[in-house]
This record gives structure tokens, C-alpha cells and sequence, in this order.
């Protein structure tokens, strides 16, 4: 198939299909380099960069930068500055970006501001924008992006530490428990809690949030209903974010971005306007904000409301967040650290100093490491079926700095020396399982469990399988429920403080 098509080419016959033909061929390794032999210095398709027909010359373009035959720089360049039919020129943009072009650097600048300096007609826009993004990556790509540090608040902002609204209250318990000096006004918020205060550090290390968001604050609100991208990236330029940016960085613009949508929006209509209200954004910016899906510092997110609009907010990357710095590792079934954070503030009022724990289903430890660093545990125990959790269960905690025995077995196999003051797990989730089994399995537990812990000893499970969690308790008397705690009211998850009496 490659030889056909490549002789076709030199034979002038069927341009456009033959090279659509060979970029796709290209995707596998192997036929890239047997097309590379084939085409040696790449002659035959640096001479198609001045065929008639646009989409030859496209494709022709795209195909060398797929190939990365070095040898072809100048003539990309030469071509792409020739190229009078907009929709071409950002294929050569996209070959270049493949290959070294430093050299080309100052011309790359250039030709940016040219484009940047001009408000595109309507039936060019589309096209001018997809050059400047090509121009864009060539440049990010030759020098980088320049990093810039987080300095702190220099005047009173608001910030809202995201928590589901049903644990806002243990968030601003956490709050509460900051020292008096630092000055500051809380509030609920629909994600969680709002905070008003000049200082940032002492929330950094506040551990049962998951984000620290900053609202765009815009002067005629963001979009109703429809959504416009140029609307909403013209709400999000006068806002108070670049002022905000420059205040607590120490260098200034350029900042690069991503676009986070969070709403109903279906997927293929979120693609778009993604694109059209990062370039419009850029635009308007002056590219003092530039998008970069990979390599970004700041992610502007828009949560759709109740009402059909967007709340916009600005997650800083540059914020040094190190409250889970420890977890090296997780599978798909680990407890988020914030929530395992916020599982034991919620259940602190009943956790023993100096106990002896025990997390039968640990996974990679996550629920043990936060249970100790809020309330210091003497002899600390994990246990999982699966071995590759307990490795990382073990590298985990090695890098938070605690001793915790974590021991690759089935709990029900399990036997200790002494007995236990307490037992705390995020149970094995519903679903993967029948009912039957479930219910087999919870049925077990709370009997291996009467084996393990002494008398008065404490339960804290986390849930989302309540119908089989209480028909234990009523058919195993000997345990008790203290305190029950509703989570995530969507996904039936809640946290369960179960006491035992022998």
C-alpha cells in the first residue's frame, strides 16, 4: 500500500488521495520509517508545497511534519509565507512545530504580533485563531514556559474551599481550630466554604477541603441560559482575575491557562466552545493569558448553575499545595485523602489517643496516614488482599513520615497477638458484588470484627451499603450505633461511629 501510493505521487496521479492515504498509513512506527526510506531527502513532497490544488499543499505539509524530515524546515517556512489561502497556513505551522526551528524564532514572533495586532474578519477568524495557536506551541516549545511563584495576598480576597454541603460544617470546625490572629469571615457556599481573608498559608494546610478556588468576579455576571464563548471570555478579561494574577505572582504576563467546564453541556459542543473562548480570550488579553491544555498555571473553570448560567472560578496552580504530598500512589478504588481527612474530623470526638487501629480493607493506606495525623495512634495495622496496595500502602506512608504495619492477607484470616481499640475502613464498595455476597460479606465483618476489638472498643466505617451495615447492627447485639453521618447524599454515602460491648 505504501509503494502504490508513493508511486502514484511521483507519477502526479491522485495527489490529495495518496497523501491522505500515506499520513494515515504513518501512524504505525513501522511504516513511518519504511516511508522515510522511500523518500530519502523528502524532494518529491517538498516539491507538492507548490501544487495547485490547497489541500495537496496541506496535506503534503502535514505529512513532512509527520515524517519530522529535519531537511524540509526551510521550505515549510518559505511556503507558509507564501501561502495566501488561510485554512493552509496552519498546516505548515503544525509541520514546523515537529521539527528544530529555533533559528526561526524571531520570524515566529513576528508573524504572532502581526496576527495579534488585527481583529480578523468574521469569516476569517476561525482560521487566523488556529494559526496563532500553531505560532503559539512552536514558540512555548522553543522556550518554554516561563514559571511564575506564588507571593501571597497582598489585600483581602475571598476563596471558597470546595467540600460537598453536606461537611461544610467540619470544614469550618477545621477553620475554627486556626489561631485567633488570623483574621478572617467565613460563610457556606454551594461547593463548600467561603473564606474571606488576607492570608492564604494557614488554609494551605487545612486538610478536609479538596480545592481552593478563587470566583471571578465580573462586572455583568456570566452568560444566562445560552452560551456565547466570545461573551463569556469579554466577562472573564474585565474581571477582577488579571488584577488578582499580578498581585500575588512575582512575574507577570504572560500566564498560561485551561478552560474547565463543568456543566450539562454535551461534549462535542464543550470541545468548541473551549476553543473559541480560549482564543477569544487570548485575543482580548493582549495574549497576556495564553491557553495551554498541558503546561498550565491557572485553570479557569465555569460551573453551570441552577439557573442555566456560569459561575466562573480560578483554580492557581501556583499555590503550594502539599497537604497530600505523601501519596505517591493510588488504584481506582483509593479514598480521596480529603475525604479521608474529612471522614476523621467528623469522627474525632470518638477517637482514642494512643490507640491500637486496624484498617481491614487498607488499599494504599490513605484512611490510616490521615487518621493519624489528626489524632496520633500507638500501633497502627492495614490489611489488604491485594499485594500491589500494600506496596504502595507501604511507600505511602514511608514518605508521610508513619509507622504503620501493613500486611498483604485476607482480614478474615487475620489473627493478632493483642486486640484492637479500633477499627476503621472505607468498606469494599457496593456493586462489584451480588446482594448476596454483600450481605455475606458485611455479615462476616461484624463477626471477625468481635474476634479483634476489646471491649468498648470503636467501628468507623464508610459506606454507601446502609441497608446491610443496619441489619448487622440489629442482628449483632453486642455492637451499638453512636453516631451516623450522611457524606455524599447522591451517591448514598455516609459515615457510620459504631461502638462494642462484649
Amino acid at each position: 500500500m505504501t509503494e502504490h501510493c508513493y508511486e502514484e505521487l511521483k507519477e502526479n496521479k491522485n495527489l490529495r488521495e495518496n497523501l491522505s492515504s500515506l499520513r494515515r498509513i504513518v501512524k504505525t512506527p513501522e511504516e513511518k520509517e519504511h516511508l522515510k526510506k522511500l523518500i530519502g531527502d523528502g524532494e518529491l513532497l517538498i516539491g507538492l508545497l507548490c501544487a495547485d490544488d490547497p489541500k495537496t499543499r496541506k496535506n503534503a505539509a502535514l505529512l513532512l511534519g509527520e515524517l519530522q524530515l529535519q531537511s524540509s524546515a526551510g521550505s515549510l517556512w518559505t511556503a507558509y509565507e507564501k501561502e495566501t489561502t488561510l485554512f493552509v497556513k496552519s498546516a505548515y505551522l503544525t509541520a514546523l512545530g515537529k521539527l528544530e526551528v529555533s533559528d526561526y524564532l524571531e520570524e515566529f514572533r513576528q508573524r504572532m504580533d502581526e496576527l495579534a495586532a488585527v481583529e480578523p474578519a468574521a469569516d476569517e477568524k476561525k482560521h487566523i485563531d488556529g494559526e496563532l495557536r500553531e505560532l503559539q506551541k512552536i514558540i512555548t516549545g522553543i522556550e518554554g514556559i516561563t514559571g511564575h511563584h506564588f507571593c501571597g495576598l497582598k489585600q483581602e480576597h475571598t476563596f471558597v474551599l470546595t467540600t460537598n454541603r453536606e461537611c461544610r460544617n467540619a470544614t469550618l470546625a477545621e477553620i475554627g481550630e486556626l489561631a485567633a490572629s488570623v483574621r478572617r469571615s467565613t460563610s457556606q457556599h454551594p461547593l463548600g466554604v467561603a473564606v474571606r481573608s488576607k492570608e492564604l498559608q494557614p488554609f494551605l494546610s487545612l486538610r478536609t477541603y479538596r480545592e481552593l478556588l478563587f470566583p471571578i468576579h465580573t462586572a455583568d455576571g456570566i452568560i444566562q441560559d445560552a452560551v456565547a464563548a466570545a461573551d463569556v471570555a469579554s466577562a472573564v478579561w474585565n474581571s477582577d482575575l488579571f488584577p488578582l494574577l499580578l498581585e500575588c505572582h512575582r512575574e507577570g504576563a504572560p500566564f498560561y491557562f485551561r478552560l474547565e467546564l463543568k456543566g450539562t453541556m454535551p461534549l462535542d459542543q464543550k470541545s468548541n466552545f473551549a476553543k473559541r473562548f480560549s482564543s477569544e480570550l487570548e485575543r482580548l488579553s493582549g495574549r497576556k493569558l495564553i491557553n495551554s491544555t498541558g503546561d498550565y498555571e491557572l485553570e479557569i473553570r465555569l460551573i453551570e448553575k441552577k439557573d442555566g448560567g456560569y459561575a466562573p472560578f480560578a483554580r492557581l496552580c501556583t499555590v503550594p499545595m502539599k497537604r497530600f504530598s505523601y501519596r505517591k500512589h493510588a488504584i481506582s478504588a483509593s479514598v480521596h485523602p480529603a475525604t479521608a481527612a474529612l471522614l476523621v474530623q467528623l469522627a474525632k470526638p470518638y477517637l482514642k489517643e494512643n490507640a491500637q487501629i486496624l484498617d481491614p480493607f487498607c488499599g494504599v493506606g490513605t484512611m490510616l496516614i490521615e487518621r493519624d495525623i489528626r489524632v496520633p495512634a500507638a500501633e497502627i495495622y492495614g490489611i489488604d488482599l491485594f499485594g500491589e496496595a500494600v506496596r504502595m500502602a507501604r511507600e505511602n506512608a514511608e514518605a508521610a513520615g508513619k509507622r504503620i504495619h501493613f500486611i498483604n492477607r485476607d482480614f478474615f484470616r487475620f489473627e493478632h497477638d493483642y486486640l484492637f481499640d479500633e477499627i476503621i475502613t472505607d468498606m469494599p464498595a457496593g456493586g462489584k458484588q451480588s446482594r448476596e455476597e454483600t450481605d455475606a460479606l458485611y455479615a462476616r465483618f461484624f463477626v471477625k470484627a468481635k474476634e479483634l476489638l476489646k471491649a468498648g472498643g470503636t467501628v468507623i466505617l464508610y459506606t454507601n451499603e446502609v441497608g446491610f451495615l443496619k441489619k448487622q447492627l440489629r442482628l449483632q447485639s453486642e455492637f451499638h450505633l453512636i453516631r451516623e453521618f450522611e457524606i455524599r447524599k447522591k451517591e448514598h454515602r455516609f459515615l457510620y461511629v459504631i461502638g462494642f460491648r462484649k
